[in-house]
């Protein structure tokens, strides 16, 4: 993984040496993404400049050093990420020769290189398998190329600055170029108020855009104003092949199939020339990648837990026993509250657009303990997009079920009527019955669950339903003045021909949580110490073969990702990670109420909040005290507001 950044400026034409000031000025806010090294590349006749920090993880020589050119000095690339079939794309060029041998080293940039100097850019990208982002600049048609891979593991931002264009891979490279323009996309933050995130393509930024994954885009050095992405992948796409084409054998043919592929891909993805180790929760997805890496390594793999005081939250324990079985080098780490007021001030810096997943605490953690011992880490993420691990997707089906005969009126009586037993309430009561309850209902946080629960008794929809699941802020005109725009979520003409609920709600979280939340937290989390997470669940060719595979397969009987457990349970026993699905999440709750509490009331003091302008503070401060107080439990909308203040104190 790297950093990328650059332009196009036009009213920096002919200079060279500003040209190249301004690439080193944008590359040094992505220092952090490279350490190994730097490199700029300037077209002064085109105002032109692409810059690259870069941490070296395959071929660590100067051979592999970017910007990189080809031999004839058409192309010169910057890119983010990795192609993990470059070695089979490098045999299949060598048989068909061109200007690009002999190769100068053994990096997949030069091999890139080589597949667009021979196929063309668009053909060229649909043969990669990685994760990437990258700039390619052709000065022959004077066009700078910009593309993303499939899934969204690599970020890439561009927009407007002046009569120019920029680009970059954090939105803090993008501020470092002159004429920038940070005003606010209020619409964008409605979103953010909505999901804690904001969804592509927007960015907080009114004229500054994300790349959305799938797609490539081509600007003309004379027109770079003129945007036009273009897919070269969808899921919708796939999604509707895989429904004309399904897999009909047996469970048991599909799990070899899977795991065959899985094994292909870890193998794949374990390709470094630098240390190598995993993230391991001790849950169904890590624990799986972890057992694929150590049966393809012949000594142990290192792997990588925290842990934390509150049970509740804690699978240290469970994440170890899976080590020990296993066989790899295990190493924790347990967070205290001290950890995690050392690191809320530098979240603004992390996380350099709004976002309030509060994973991304202990996330941040595990790769610094991680980076401790290695470069890069493999990890269990997109195995519950692709696999229906989310609660969300066998509650949701019985909730709507249960609701189609109840009048909305009565549902929504219901609700507040539970809405009058507050969070901690709950919570006594479920700890007392636990044990009785079926498995699916063991839940971490009844209280919280139960009061969500109630907050969505009066949808009119199945597809309202989801949203008010994926939702933080319910209503945000309840608290800032701005339109909300639709998402992919409101748009059913954008949705694939699928009936059942489970699988849309799939498809939903694919293109919208998995890269706007889960990709953008583990990348800043992980390229904040400069570490490279490689995720085996997101190889394009997994998700297309799970999207084969009947339903039944993933869900039945209230337990989601049959099909990962079956291949699992060959390697780990099925005791060891049988248990309630918990997630990745941190005490937020208690925290605000403890050691979190000064400095949340200075960010929300309603006078602070009036003289911003953007919020009511009358119903931000009634959403504080009643957590404070206990009788709600809002820590998730309250964590919104706090990292929208703390990142705007910051940037604005």
């Amino acid at each position: 993984m790297c950093g990328i950044t650059g332009f196009i400026a036009p009213g920096m034409r002919g200079d060279g040496e500003g040209l190249l000031a301004l690439c080193s000025r944008m590359g040094d806010k992505l220092a952090h993404r490279g350490p190994d090294g730097e490199g700029r590349f300037v077209e002064p006749e085109f105002g032109v400049g692409l810059s690259h920090r870069r941490l070296a993880i395959l071929d660590l020589s100067d051979t592999g050093a970017q910007p990189m050119q080809s031999g004839d000095e058409r192309f010169t690339l910057i890119h983010n990420g990795e192609i993990y079939n470059f070695l089979e794309l490098k045999r299949e060029l060598e048989e068909t020769g061109g200007p690009f041998l002999p190769w100068k080293g053994d990096s997949d940039t030069e091999v890139m290189l080589a597949a667009f100097q021979t196929w063309g850019v668009e053909q060229a990208v649909t043969r990669f398998t990685g994760m990437f982002a990258f700039a390619l600049w052709d000065r022959e048609t004077r066009t700078l190329h910009l593309a993303r891979d499939r899934m969204g593991e690599k970020p890439l931002y561009y927009g407007r600055a002046g009569k120019g264009m920029v680009f970059g891979s954090e939105l803090k490279a993008l501020r470092a170029f002159p004429g920038f323009d940070a005003e606010l996309d209020m619409e964008a933050l409605s979103q953010y108020l909505r999901f804690q995130y904001v969804p592509e393509p927007r960015s907080v930024y009114r004229d500054v855009f994300k790349l959305q994954p799938g797609h490539l885009m081509s600007i003309r050095a004379d027109a770079p104003h003129n945007f036009e992405p273009k897919p070269y992948w969808t899921l919708r796409d796939a999604v509707n092949r895989a429904i004309s084409d399904p897999f009909t054998g047996s469970e048991a043919d599909a799990a070899s199939e899977l795991e065959r592929l899985l094994r292909d891909v870890v193998r794949n993805q374990m390709l470094s020339d630098v240390p190598l180790g995993s993230l391991l929760s001790g849950g169904i997805d890590s624990s799986l990648v972890t057992a694929l890496m150590q049966a393809e390594s012949d000594r142990p793999v290192k792997s990588f837990t925290i842990g934390f005081a509150d049970k509740a939250y804690d699978e240290s324990s469970d994440a170890k026993r899976v080590a020990e079985h296993i066989g790899t080098e295990h190493t924790e780490l347990f967070v205290t509250p001290e950890h995690v007021l050392d690191l809320v001030e530098k979240l603004p810096e992390l996380y350099d657009e709004p976002f309030a997943d509060a994973s991304m605490l202990p996330t941040h953690l595990v790769a610094a303990l991680t980076r401790e011992h290695v470069t890069v880490c493999l990890s269990g993420d997109g195995g519950d997009e692709t696999f229906a691990g989310y609660n969300r997707h066998f509650w949701a089906p019985t909730i709507w079920n249960k609701l189609q005969g109840v009048p909305r009126g009565l549902r929504g009586a219901a609700g507040q009527a539970a809405m009058a037993v507050s969070p901690g309430g709950y919570d006594t009561i479920f700890n007392a019955v636990g044990h009785l309850l079926p498995k699916a209902a063991q839940v971490r946080t009844p209280g919280h669950k139960v009061h969500k629960l109630a907050d969505v008794l009066g949808v009119e929809s199945r597809e309202a339903l989801y949203k008010r699941l994926c939702s933080t802020w319910p209503e945000p005109s309840m608290l800032l003045n701005a339109a909300e725009p639709d998402t992919v979520i409101d748009r059913p003409e954008a949705w694939p021909g699928l009936g059942d609920y489970t699988r849309w709600m799939q498809y939903q979280d694919t293109l919208t949580y998995l890269p706007g939340d889960i990709l953008h937290k583990v990348d800043r989390a992980c390229m904040g110490v400069s570490l490279e997470s490689r995720a085996p669940y997101l190889d394009h060719r997994v998700i297309e073969f799970a999207w084969r595979l009947p339903l039944s397969m993933l869900l039945k009987g209230g337990e989601g990702k049959r099909i990962l457990r079956s291949i699992l349970y060959k390697h780990v026993p099925r005791e060891l990670v049988e248990r309630p699905k918990m997630g990745f999440g941190v005490p937020i709750d208690a925290w605000l109420r403890g050691p979190l509490r000064e400095w949340a009331e200075s960010l929300l003091a309603p006078e602070r909040l009036r003289k911003q302008g953007l919020f009511d503070q009358t119903v931000v401060a009634r959403q504080l005290a009643d957590h404070l107080s206990g009788k709600r439990d809002n820590q998730y909308r309250i964590w919104n507001m706090l990292m929208f203040q703390a990142w705007f104190d910051k940037w604005m």
